[in-house]
């Protein structure tokens, strides 16, 4: 019973991971007023980014440094999700298209890319391999001599990097947004962008910068997937996708709130996983277990509309354009 749920918590932690950037990505985006349903696709481009960057480093060089390959890794991920953001910012803000559409196309337009040069990838590997980055996904995977220190050095430290990392931007961005000038300003403008505009902030400016940084962000949640959790390879399963609309649910279940996002993402992954660990479930009684961060999610949506508290409610701008003629 112990070692199952240890077990447990180590795949929550993993799982938990992935979904977490994705949250405090599109938290920035959405503080700012953006609602960005393309998390999945900026999650795509992410690890395919980074996937394809190393793959060609580690096979330009015999000895690769395994240091060199998580900068080049995580740089590549993030200026390609950032561009990705990029083009949703310019659709969205600059022409105004509908946010919700842009975002599903963004989707789209990431897992498709992703896809195809993920395929191509495997092929230029070889006809039945499958691409791998041993050296970078071990990069990534290691662990600390802690993790061998018995049941809570095990809980606490059998995880790459990135797992702290995730709990360190999380801490970071609530700092941001809730005690700094320029996290103020982000969070006026996705209130109230005319109100911002009149006391002298440049809402366009912050608008862009907050979709790219968060899309950057998000980006990191491809690549603890591809890196860590598929250990540096590349599947079309379509799982990336699932994680990435689990990240926009969480957003809401932590109540847009990136220190609840540490917590939050981890009762995902134990929730997502718990059937596997109860014996004698039958197939459809597996998928309902599934469905349970989602439901978990439609409860808090609920009972915090039911109470109207004002902290735990989105920007009050959020999914709308802003006209600065109309102020």
């Amino acid at each position: 019973m112990a070692t199952s749920l240890i077990q447990l918590l180590l795949g929550a932690v993993a799982f938990g991971t992935v979904i977490m950037f994705g949250c405090i990505g599109e938290i920035i985006t959405e503080k700012a007023g953006n609602l960005n349903l393309g998390v999945p696709g900026i999650m795509y481009l992410g690890g395919i980014a980074s996937l394809a960057s190393v793959f060609i480093y580690e096979g330009s060089t015999d000895a690769p440094n395994k240091i060199l390959c998580v900068i080049i890794a995580l740089l590549s991920a993030f200026i390609a999700s950032a561009l990705g953001g990029l083009v949703y910012a310019f659709l969205t803000i600059t022409l105004k298209a509908n946010q919700n559409v842009t975002g599903l196309t963004l989707t789209i337009f990431g897992s498709g890319v992703a896809n195809f040069f993920g395929g191509s990838l495997n092929t230029l590997a070889g006809r039945f391999e499958q691409i791998a980055v041993p050296v970078t996904s071990s990069a990534f995977k290691a662990v600390t001599p802690l993790s061998k220190a018995g049941t809570v050095g095990k809980v606490l430290f059998s995880y790459g990097f990135m797992v702290y990392l995730a709990v360190i931007t999380a801490v970071i961005t609530h700092y941001f947004l809730n005690h700094t000038r320029r996290g103020l300003n982000l969070r006026t403008i996705g209130e109230n962008p005319a109100a911002a505009d009149a006391a002298g902030i440049n809402v366009t400016k912050n608008k862009y910068l907050a979709i790219c940084i968060g899309a950057g962000i998000s980006g990191f949640g491809g690549v603890y997937y591809v890196m860590d959790y598929i250990k540096g390879t590349w599947a079309n399963d379509g799982s990336i996708e699932t994680l990435g609309w689990l990240a926009v649910a969480l957003v809401i279940f932590t109540t847009w709130k990136s220190i609840n996002a540490i917590w939050g993402a981890y009762l995902f992954g134990i929730l997502y996983w718990m059937y596997l660990y109860i014996p004698g479930l039958t197939r459809s009684s597996q998928e309902i277990f599934k469905m349970l961060p989602y439901v978990v999610t439609i409860i808090v949506l609920i009972v915090t509309s039911l109470r109207n508290s004002k902290d735990k409610q989105p920007p009050a701008a959020l999914g709308l354009p802003y006209f600065r003629e109309e102020r």
